[in-house]
């Protein structure tokens, strides 16, 4: 997964709480997946403006890629933009970026496949269509591998 942030149009801030550190002093690597969830809400919330109260979002998989430890008082900020669109599904990259006096250094990169699920039904539900058309103007035709 190389990925670039210029390739991105949304990003989130992310705090590092003191409890997510590990004994050696690095963010503990199960935090990561909490701090992509946060981020992949926002962007569900601010972008998509998803109605939750319509249909869910649930997680099918998670790939995570650590390239280097983050800290207690990094300043972080993770990107996010949809890379595939399915019928019910559709995946999710995530990039955690600590900034820096140099600029921006990738941290972490996830990959999240999500399924759209109606809870009533206990089932998989088409993408709305609202969400689907927001996801490809946002995150453009061009960097989505399919739109059905």
């Amino acid at each position: 997964m190389s990925e670039k942030t210029s390739d991105y149009k949304y990003k989130t801030p992310i705090h590092i709480r003191f409890s997510d550190i590990d004994a050696v002093g690095h963010v503990n690597n199960a935090i990561y997946l909490t701090y992509f969830e946060n981020a992949r809400f926002d962007y569900w919330r601010d972008v998509l403006n998803w109605n939750f109260s319509e249909n869910g979002i649930i997680v099918a998989r998670t790939e995570v890629n650590y390239l280097k430890p983050v800290l207690l008082h990094d300043q972080l900020i993770c990107y996010v933009r949809v890379v595939r669109i399915g019928n019910s599904s559709f995946d999710v990259m995530q990039v955690l970026v600590k900034v820096t006096e140099k600029g921006e250094e990738i941290c972490t990169t996830g990959k999240t496949v999500c399924i759209s699920y109606d809870y009533t039904a206990n089932k998989s539900v088409k993408i709305p269509s609202h969400a689907r058309n927001r996801m490809i103007e946002h995150d453009e035709p061009r960097l989505i591998l399919n739109t059905n």
